[in-house]
C-alpha cells in the first residue's frame, strides 16, 4: 500500500520533545524565553524524530498487545524477537550474531553512558571522531573520562577519516575505547568497507574497545547498503554494536535498543548493572518485532521520499543560497549544511533562525562536538511542504539582515 508521507500531523500538546521541549533542549531555557513566533507557528527541523506517522503494522501490533489488557513485568523468554531481528540483519546486511550476545537498553545513549562506566576508568580516555553528536561528549563527561577529538577531514565537500591522526591518538596507552558512529552523524557518511577495515586495524593493533553506534544504519539513500562493524571485525571480542528500529520507523519514544555484546563478562556486567535492566516495555517489544517482520516496504517508500527531500534541499540551496556548502548525505534524514559564508558573523545559528525565521534547528559547537562552528543540521523527515516553508523563511531571514 502506498504511504502518504505528505500528510501533516498535529503533534502539539503530546508532551513530545519536538514541540514542547525545544526551549530546554536547544536554548537551555524555560517558558520565560519568548520569541516573535508562537510555539505552534515554528517550523520544526531540529530533533531527530520524524513528522511521518509510525507505520500501521507497528500501530496494529501495539494495539493487539494492549488488547491483552495486562502490562506486567516483561523480559525476553523466547527466541521470537531475536529471530525477527536476526532475520532483518541477515536480509539487510548479510550479517548474523549468536542469540546470547543480544542485550537490551532503553536507548543507545543510555547504553553508552553505562558502557563507558563499565569500560573506562577515570584517568583513561576515549576517542570521538568529530564533528560528533553531542551526547557522545556528554556520556564521557558524565563518567568523568577524557574524550580526545579525532577530527574528520573535509575534502571536496565530503568527509573522510584522518587515519594518521587516529592512529596517533590510539597509540596513547591511556586511550581505551573508540566511540564509533556508523553511519556517521551528523555528516551522513556511509563508511566504505576499506575505511572500516582500516579503522578495525587500528583498533585491534592497540587493543581498544570499540562501541559502534549504528542506529542510522537503515536510513541510507536508495541503492546503498550498510556494512556493520561486526561484519568487518568478525572475531574481535571487544566490539559492542548498538542498533534500534526507533529512528527508522519513528518510535523513539518507546525507548528500546539492541545492544550486541560479544564479551561474556561485559555482557553479564551490563545486564547486572541494575536489577531492573532486564525488564522491558511489552509495547516496545511488540512494536520493534512488527517493524522487523512487516515494515520493509514502508522503509523502501520512506527512503524514496527522503531521497527526493534531499534533492529538493540541494536544488534550493544551489539556486538561492549558493554560498551554503552542502552535499546530499549517504545516510540519515539529517542534512549537515555549512552556513559560514552565508552568516559569517552569526555565533548562534539556532538562536538566529528561531528569532528571525521561526525555524527550529540545531547546529554549532554548542550542540555538537568539534569542527561544527557555522554548521546547521536540518531534519528532512517531514512533508516536503513543511521543508519548503522552512527554507523560504530561512532564505528571507538571511537576505533581510
Amino acid at each position: 500500500m502506498k504511504v502518504n508521507f505528505d500528510e501533516v500531523i498535529d503533534r502539539q500538546n503530546t508532551s513530545c520533545l519536538n514541540t514542547d521541549g525545544f526551549r530546554w533542549y536547544i536554548f537551555h531555557a524555560g517558558p520565560e524565553k519568548v520569541f516573535p513566533y508562537n510555539d505552534e507557528d515554528f517550523v520544526r527541523m531540529w530533533v531527530a524524530d520524524m513528522e511521518f506517522a509510525t507505520p500501521q503494522p507497528i500501530i496494529d501490533a501495539v494495539k493487539a498487545r494492549l488488547d491483552r489488557r495486562i502490562m506486567g513485568y516483561t523480559m525476553m523468554f523466547k527466541d521470537d524477537y531475536y529471530n525477527s531481528f536476526a532475520n532483518w540483519c541477515k536480509t539487510m546486511y548479510d550479517w548474523s550474531f549468536p542469540r546470547e550476545e543480544l542485550a537490551f537498553s532503553t536507548g543507545v545513549i543510555p547504553a553508552l553512558y553505562q558502557l563507558l562506566e563499565l569500560l573506562v576508568k577515570k584517568d583513561e580516555k576515549i576517542i570521538i571522531n568529530t564533528p560528533a553528536y553531542g551526547y557522545f561528549k556528554h556520556a564521557a563527561t558524565y563518567n568523568a573520562v577524557e574524550y580526545v577529538k579525532a577530527p574528520l577531514l573535509k575534502e571536496n565537500n565530503d568527509f573522510r577519516i584522518d587515519f594518521e591522526a587516529l592512529e596517533k591518538i590510539a597509540a596513547d596507552p591511556k586511550v581505551k575505547l573508540l566511540l564509533w558512529c556508523n553511519p556517521h552523524n551528523p555528516s551522513g557518511r556511509v563508511w566504505t568497507e576499506a575505511e572500516l577495515r582500516q579503522v578495525a586495524d587500528i583498533v585491534e593493533k592497540h587493543d581498544l574497545w570499540i562501541i559502534s553506534d549504528e542506529i542510522h544504519c537503515d536510513l541510507l539513500r536508495t541503492g546503498l547498503r550498510h556494512i556493520p562493524m561486526g561484519k568487518v571485525m568478525a572475531d574481535y571480542k571487544k566490539l559492542i554494536t548498538c542498533m534500534s528500529a526507533s529512528k527508522t520507523f519513528n518510535m523513539a519514544g518507546l525507548m528500546f535498543s539492541n545492544i550486541i555484546i560479544r564479551d561474556e563478562k561485559l555482557r553479564k556486567d551490563f545486564n547486572d548493572r541494575d536489577k531492573n535492566v532486564g525488564m522491558l516495555n511489552p509495547l516496545s517489544i511488540a512494536a520493534h518485532k512488527a517493524a522487523y517482520d512487516h515494515c520493509s516496504d514502508w522503509l523502501r517508500q520512506v527512503k524514496l521520499y527522503l531521497d527526493e527531500n534531499f534533492r529538493f534541499l540541494d536544488r534550493f540551496l544551489k539556486e538561492k543560497l549558493p554560498e551554503a556548502v552542502f552535499k546530499i548525505p549517504e545516510a540519515t534524514y539529517l542534512a549537515w549544511v555549512d552556513m559560514n559564508k552565508c552568516l559569517p558573523d552569526v555565533e548562534n545559528m539556532s538562536d538566529f533562525f528561531a528569532n528571525k525565521a521561526g525555524v527550529l534547528l540545531e547546529g554549532g559547537d554548542d550542540l555538537f562536538v568539534g569542527n561544527a562552528k557555522g554548521y546547521i543540521r536540518l531534519n528532512l523527515a517531514m512533508p516536503q511542504s513543511i521543508i519548503s516553508k522552512g527554507l523560504d523563511r530561512m532564505y528571507n531571514a538571511i537576505k533581510e539582515r
